[in-house]
């Protein structure tokens, strides 16, 4: 069984520690593990499939496996989403997993504890994705510090446009974090331009107008708009939203450099009731779509 020798540490410390020196050299600017990876991927001709869950559901310790299993099984970066009560880009599938967590009383400092934990046996890149008052109520240089110490990569705040980053961009920068920006298809020729400069480790691409879980419609448009962001943009550029099926992540692998799945995968962990083997159909899952986007490599 692909779990088998995912055993949890006998033994662990908190964040506020002392890291050993070889996690905290994971989470250095210079080995920033997104860049390596698009870099890798780039040389290898293929294309990053980016997988998100939502931490803490059904909980940390199932989160934690997945994140191991799903690297085991050919994901590329993995987005971790940090439950808040009020999300605004979020559809039902997701809101209705963010509730689950913060039900089972899964916070902040816990995901970043878990994020520690998985360090210890995988490099595979991880982004938060987090509304900025979870960031404020830690405090800018106190979380960012943290998450750099956790090994966290970089952080998608979709409720931060760039214009408005100012507070964090400074610690997120002396912490190694990359501050990944979103564009939509509305998004104007000027701020195109903007936003592509102010990201880092790859532009997100909101591939519609809309919340996450939305269907995706016209793969010709997406492709028209990421031709625009790539000509003023020097950082991979990721799509995300609508993408549910082989079939549509094979088609934005067409014309992105990375493919972003969320609500899809977190549709099948909630369907997952007893007697069923979660790990294993997100896996299975997950192995569809690196597939269907490696036949068009």
């Amino acid at each position: 069984m692909v779990m088998s020798n995912m055993r949890r540490p006998s033994k662990k410390t908190s964040l506020e520690d002392k890291i050993p020196s070889r996690i905290t050299d994971h989470s250095s600017r210079v080995q920033n593990r997104l860049d390596a990876t698009f870099e890798r991927l780039k040389a290898e001709n293929k294309k990053a499939l980016i997988a998100y869950l939502m931490a803490g559901d059904p909980s940390l310790a199932q989160t934690e496996q997945l994140v191991l299993a799903m690297d085991l099984a050919g994901v590329d970066v993995v987005e971790l989403g940090v439950p808040f009560s009020d999300p605004i880009a979020d559809g039902p599938v997701i809101q209705r997993a963010a509730q689950r967590a913060l039900q089972s009383g899964t916070s902040l400092r816990q995901i970043l504890e878990l994020v520690k934990s998985l360090r210890e046996r995988t490099n595979i890149p991880i982004v938060l994705m987090l509304y900025y008052n979870s960031i404020f109520a830690l405090g800018h240089e106190a979380f960012c510090q943290a998450a750099k110490e956790a090994g966290v990569d970089g952080l998608i705040v979709p409720d931060m446009p760039p214009d408005e980053s100012g507070p964090l961009k400074g610690p997120a920068e002396a912490a190694g974090l990359e501050l990944i920006f979103l564009l939509a298809p509305t998004s104007t020729p000027d701020r195109r331009k903007f936003v592509a400069r102010e990201s880092h480790g790859f532009v997100y691409y909101v591939s519609l107008t809309g919340i996450t879980g939305a269907k995706l419609t016209n793969i010709a448009d997406v492709g028209e708009n990421v031709k625009k962001i790539r000509k003023v943009a020097g950082t991979p550029i990721a799509v995300g939203f609508g993408v549910a099926t082989p079939e549509d992540a094979a088609n934005v692998a067409k014309v992105a450099d990375g493919v972003i799945v969320g609500s899809a995968i977190v549709r099948l962990i909630e369907s997952c009731r007893e007697g069923r083997d979660m790990i294993g159909e997100v896996v299975e899952f997950v192995k569809s779509l690196k597939s269907a986007m490696a036949a068009q490599s």
